[in-house]
This record gives C-alpha cells, structure tokens and sequence, in this order.
C-alpha cells in the first residue's frame, strides 16, 4: 500500500490537494482511474472526510480530478496546467532573455524577408524615438521594446508577435530593475546595434538581420552575469 505520512495541521485541505496531486504525478493513480472513497483517503492522510473532500474539489477546479455523481471521483489529467502568466512571473530575467534570442532573432529574419514600406517606416519611426528616449530609465525601456516589437510586427508571424507580447511586463520590470543597478544606460554604442538590426532588415539580409539580433540580446544577457 502506497503510504503518505500525515500531513500537518496548517493549510489542511490545501496540502491535502498538493499531497493527492504529487501520488497522481508518481503514477499510483492512471489517468481515468478512480480514486479511493473518502473513507479510505483520510485515514491515510491523517485528516477527516470534509477535508479530503474539499482537497478534491480544488484538484476538480484545476482539472485534475472530476466527480460523477453515483460513480465516484476520476483522474482526467496528471497535472495542473500552469498559468502562463504565472510561468513568466516565477522565471529569472536571464530565461526571459533565452527565448528572447530565440524568437526575436527569427522574426528578425522573416523581417527581412516581408517587410513592408509600412513597416520599415514604422521601425524607423520606433528607432528614432529610441534615440531620444534617454531621460528616464523607463522612458528608454518602453521605447527599446516598442523598436524591438516593431520588428516582431514586421515579421508578419502573429504567433512571435504574441509570445513577444506575453514577455513585455516581466521584461520590462527586470530592465528597468537591472538599469538603475548599473546606472548606465542609452549609450551610443547601444543604439547603434539596434540601427544595424535595422539596416540589414531593410536590406532584406535575413541572415546578417539574425546574426546581430542574436549578438544584440545576447550581450544584454551577458552583462547580467
């Protein structure tokens, strides 16, 4: 018999949920399969019947158990689907910037290969504000992720676009963060990274576009080592 030792008084029911959720994960349970009764599971986990059966309905709220009327209480996932929202809050910043380098250094290269007079005006339009946006650490950090979602929109992938979008908050939170650590920021130098990446999508070059996308994000990355 699969044992779990008695759970402490604190935070019952929820820990109850955790515990049931953990023996769904180790496989002591199938997907489909039925649960023990009530009965059978709280003397097991040390807690009464009313506690087991409120443990249940958290794990039937996240989708992991459901109850039949008459048939008792089934497994119908193996684990809580997270929310996205919450994945992106509990990440570092240098994971952000890992999937960054992916996506943006691709939709760099579709950009260089769709671009429209439209949004090449549009990312100029978003580089020249980058350019004298250096008052404020934030005022330079909206302006940077408005030039580099310029680029994402050029890329006509509606899918990068929105993994962009979902990265935003967290992204700028940690740049902003990480800027008045360094008090340094909007150099010359900078900016002018950003204007090749720019250059070379004008240029239709999807490779060269990729390339300094790539270098660009990855020396951000760098410097917070």
């Amino acid at each position: 018999m699969f044992f779990v030792p008695p759970v402490r008084r604190h935070s019952l029911a929820d820990q109850v949920a955790e515990a049931l959720l953990e023996r769904i994960r180790s496989g002591e349970w199938a997907l489909g399969a039925k649960l023990p009764a009530e009965t059978t599971l709280g003397p097991q986990l040390g807690v009464g019947r009313s506690t087991v059966r409120e443990a249940i309905r958290q794990l039937a709220g996240l989708g992991v158990l459901q109850t039949r009327q008459g048939a008792g209480v089934f497994v119908v996932s193996l684990d809580v689907d997270e929310d996205w929202d919450l994945v992106l809050r509990r990440v570092d910043i240098t994971t952000v910037l890992e999937a960054r380098i992916s996506i943006e250094s691709e939709a760099a290269a579709l950009a260089a290969e769709r671009r429209t007079p439209s949004d090449i005006r549009r990312m100029r339009s978003a580089l020249e504000h980058r350019a004298g946006a250096r008052s404020t650490i934030e005022e330079l950090v909206d302006a940077d992720l408005a030039f580099h979602r310029s680029i994402l929109s050029a890329s006509h992938n509606e899918i990068l676009v929105g993994l962009f979008d979902d990265f935003t908050p967290r992204q700028r939170q940690a740049m902003v963060e990480m800027l008045r650590i360094h008090h340094e920021f909007g150099s010359d130098e900078d900016h002018g990274a950003h204007a090749q990446v720019l250059e070379a999508i004008v240029a239709r070059d999807p490779e060269r576009a990729r390339a300094l996308s790539r270098d660009d994000l990855k020396s951000l990355k760098l410097s917070l080592s």
